[in-house]
């Protein structure tokens, strides 16, 4: 059970990073070379940004057939579609063999990979987190987030080894596609182990009583009748931890190599060795938050990251190699914090009914927000206010997701398996401690 949930989102998560990864390095030449470097560049992370766009829509898509069809036939359905659209790009050709029809294969094969990566960290948290004991759900709910940190580790180990091994025109020529093709080895494995995983009981138990009961709402309907506050203020308390690493993680290799002309080797060291150190705090982020609670480890790394916004891009423009492996580590470090607690957040504030669709919407909403649009605007905003205009861009998303976080009930200890008629139980459980012992009233025909 653990394995599938790791394995998998690792797989679909190196795909969605080694795209990022090219174009940080190579897109910009082999897709946009008309553009020159500056616009190039942010055409690039446009088309990386079309997967935020498609993600959650992923979520809506692949939550409806979670509650419906079940988490398997999910975890599977994701992972062949992430396959088929990392593979189409590796064998993409480029803007000077098919003109304008490179860039636009690319978009759309980006957006079927944001389509599944929408469905995939939201239903292998679900899958996990269904499985898992209530007072240790967020160890077990790690192997979505270790997935996703070890997606991008394998990424840059293979960029790394590309780059070692080729000379940088080979790389630029056809030494990018490798990592891209390589993926039809990992989907293989990924699929082996996820055909073999069993149903959740969570889920089984909630498909017969919906059969019992005869409802016939979609998911998403009952979500936003029910819970679209919970689904703006989950996005918003995520949007730190997404917005900072896919900052650290992408972004920067491009700053440093473009901006900064460091060599693009030295940069793929600096991601190796921050990705570690993320790991390692998303297993204490979900240690911490099952002994003291998902909102007070949220609440402090969010606060954290406020200031923290203000210090990176100094350090980042000493240039200096070790100064900037800082910068980087610390930011994904309270990515890590942050991703080890909401794997288990997330999944405890919907209801079974539609809590697939509510993960998935939540989460992809704040990847769409936070996750596309500073990529997209940190070329401009650098050209016009300087590093100091990017400092302030991500302080603002801290701020928010803050904000978001204090709006927030505690949901630890949140038993998940609880049947329809005991939604009451579980929203007292939700409910903070001054309220708890007043029973909440459900509105007619609430599940």
């Amino acid at each position: 059970m653990l394995l599938a949930g790791w394995l998998g989102t690792t797989i679909e998560f190196y795909d969605f990073f080694i795209y990022g990864m090219a174009a940080a390095l190579v897109f910009p030449k082999l897709f946009f070379p008309q553009l020159g470097a500056a616009a190039g560049a942010t055409a690039s992370f446009a088309t990386f940004a079309v997967a935020f766009v498609a993600r959650p829509l992923g979520g809506i898509v692949f939550g409806h057939i979670g509650d419906r069809a079940g988490r398997k036939t999910t975890l599977v359905a994701t992972l062949l579609l992430m396959g088929i659209a990392t593979v189409a790009i590796g064998l993409l050709p480029s803007g000077q063999i098919i003109g304008i029809w490179a860039p636009i294969l690319l978009i759309v094969f980006r957006f079927l990979q944001g389509l599944a990566v929408g469905g995939e960290w939201a239903s292998a948290a679900l899958f996990v987190g269904e499985y898992a004991p209530d007072d240790k759900r967020a160890v077990y709910a790690l192997s979505p987030s270790l997935g996703t940190c070890s997606g991008l580790l394998l990424a840059t180990l293979t960029f790394l080894a590309s780059g070692a091994l080729l000379s940088a025109e080979a790389f630029e020529s056809w030494g990018w596609r490798v990592p891209f093709l390589f993926s039809i080895v990992l989907v293989i494995v990924g699929l082996f182990v996820r055909l073999g995983i069993a149903e959740t009981p969570v889920f089984k138990d909630a498909a017969a009583r919906a059969d019992r009961s005869r409802s016939t709402k979609p998911p998403l309907v009952q979500l936003f009748r029910h819970q679209w506050r919970e689904v703006v203020l989950a996005a918003g308390a995520s949007a730190m931890w997404l917005a900072f690493f896919y900052l650290g993680a992408v972004y920067l290799t491009h700053y440093g190599t473009a901006v900064l002309g460091l060599s693009r080797s030295r940069m793929l060291g600096v991601n190796l060795v921050a990705v570690v150190l993320c790991i390692a705090a998303t297993i204490g982020g979900a240690v911490l938050a099952d002994r003291f609670g998902r909102r007070k480890v949220m609440l402090a790394v969010n606060a954290l990251a406020v200031p923290w916004a203000f210090v990176l891009f100094p350090l980042v423009d000493t240039g200096e190699v070790m100064l900037v492996g800082v910068a980087t580590s610390v930011t994904l470090i309270l990515v890590g914090f942050a991703s080890g607690t909401t794997t288990a957040w997330l999944p405890e504030i919907f209801r079974t009914a539609y809590r697939s669709t509510g993960t998935g919407v939540a989460f992809n909403l704040g990847s769409m927000v936070a996750g596309a649009i500073p990529p997209i605007l940190a070329a401009p905003i650098l050209a016009a206010y300087g590093s100091a205009g990017l400092g302030a861009m991500m302080a603002l998303i801290a701020a928010v997701a803050t904000a978001s976080v204090l709006c927030m009930r505690e949901t630890v200890g949140t038993s998940l398996d609880a049947p329809a008629g005991s939604a009451t139980d579980h929203r007292a459980r939700s409910l903070p401690a001054s309220a708890k012992g007043r029973t909440p009233q459900l509105q007619e025909g609430e599940p």
